[in-house]
């Protein structure tokens, strides 16, 4: 019944859809010479389109000096000045295409960083996105209509709440909508036929923490775990593994860029090179959506800081570029007395003490005032962790930086978000 219900509502949303899932399932073992000459192909492509359709970015190439005829390679892309939110959001409506289109999809961020962006996604867009998601649902054996649990959102208004439950049951999904016991014990009864879970990190691991502190019973056969849009510390793993029988697996992106990267069964999260092209300088994402036509994304800088690995062949066989690690936001900067630090410091303090002694600390740093930090612990730290911590500070601070350290903390949300670092500092 699910399957013919999500085909009706594929056929009457975005019939599109079919055909880029196909594709992408085809190209799943493409080779990187293959893979490249597409990118290419489709970034010629969508240069022409913009300079045609765009206002914004035929001002852009024309105060450049460029023209998409320069495109020749996927080495010039960096002729092309980028793009920040910012811009998107002052320019939306330049940069929005004047084209006619079939249909289109209002779009909009969290804003939990400032201005919500808001845009049109076409139907070519929407459908490469989600065939991107489904396929890498597909490499767990998974179909889109699949019984599922979502964390994503609770404590709704009534009114939402219902309309929630009604549009739920249509797809096959079920949520937690608090963590109170009864909640939580309704959510592990339904957890006993689901095929797989998604939603936010944090949110999973609180559930799996709960259910492990309360010692409820849980029966689950899941064929895989999705944590998205936060951080997966490295210290949820161990009690959602034991809880839920599954590590978290990662798929990396944003409403902007589309899927960039999906995590394989190997641990190994590939790009989406068929639907986007990623540039890394200085450590900072700039990303290419290939099928944005309808509000162009060429050279985005998404805000993050990541790694990738060109080199290394993933014992699954895809040939895709390796997303190694996304290690933190770019944007607020860490504030001594005398100097300012990157926020990706934290990123280092805390996976040295991983690689030292193994110990994966689950933790949020808080900024009020220059030249104070305070660092807060979900754990009890062990004299030695402690110990580990206070070197690691002190090393990258040194005397520019006070600090506190408190243990079996709650954290604080930003915008709805779990964030590993928040600042209070203008």
């Amino acid at each position: 019944m699910y399957q013919w219900i999500y085909k009706q509502g594929v056929k009457r949303r975005n019939p599109v859809l079919p055909e880029a899932e196909q594709f992408l399932q085809e190209t799943d073992r493409w080779s990187r010479a293959e893979l490249e000459a597409y990118q290419l192909a489709k970034l010629q492509e969508l240069v022409h389109w913009a300079y045609t359709n765009s206002p914004y970015y035929q001002k852009l190439f024309n105060e450049a000096g460029i023209h998409p005829m320069d495109i020749q390679e996927l080495a010039d892309l960096p002729l092309i000045p980028p793009i920040t939110k910012e811009t998107l959001i002052q320019e939306n409506e330049a940069i929005h295409a004047t084209a006619t289109f079939d249909k289109l999809f209002f779009s909009e961020t969290s804003g939990s960083t400032g201005t919500p962006l808001t845009f049109q996604r076409d139907l070519e867009w929407d459908a490469r996105h989600r065939a991107a998601i489904h396929r890498g649902y597909s490499w767990y054996g998974i179909k889109p209509w699949d019984r599922n649990g979502y964390f994503w959102g609770y404590n709704l208004a009534i009114k939402k709440h219902w309309k929630l439950k009604l549009m739920d049951r249509l797809v096959n999904r079920f949520r937690i909508f608090s963590y109170e016991k009864h909640e939580i014990n309704k959510f592990i009864k339904k957890l006993e036929r689901a095929d797989y879970l998604e939603g936010y990190s944090s949110m999973i691991y609180h559930v799996a923490r709960k259910i492990e502190q309360e010692k409820l019973p849980v029966q689950t056969h899941l064929k895989m775990i999705k944590g998205t849009s936060e951080k997966i510390f490295d210290a949820y793993q161990p009690t959602v593994e034991r809880v839920f029988g599954r590590k978290m697996i990662s798929e990396y992106g944003a409403a902007e860029t589309g899927i960039i990267a999906f995590e394989c069964p190997e641990g190994k999260m590939h790009m989406t090179m068929e639907n986007v092209i990623v540039e890394v300088i200085d450590g900072e994402i700039l990303v290419t959506n290939l099928f944005s036509k309808a509000f162009p994304i060429i050279r985005y800088k998404l805000g993050d800081y990541v790694e990738l690995d060109t080199e290394s062949q993933c014992s699954c066989g895809r040939a895709h570029t390796i997303v190694k690690s996304v290690m933190g936001r770019i944007g607020k900067e860490i504030f001594g007395e005398k100097m300012t630090y990157p926020s990706l410091t934290f990123y280092y303090i805390f996976k040295n003490i991983v690689m030292d002694s193994g110990s994966a600390i689950h933790y949020q740093v808080l900024q009020h005032r220059k030249g104070h930090l305070e660092f807060r612990m979900e754990q009890q730290l062990t004299a030695k962790m402690r110990q580990q911590l206070e070197a690691e500070i002190k090393k990258y601070f040194a005397t520019d930086m006070t600090y506190e350290i408190v243990e079996q903390a709650f954290f604080h949300r930003d915008g709805g978000k779990l964030k590993d670092f928040v600042s209070f500092v203008e």
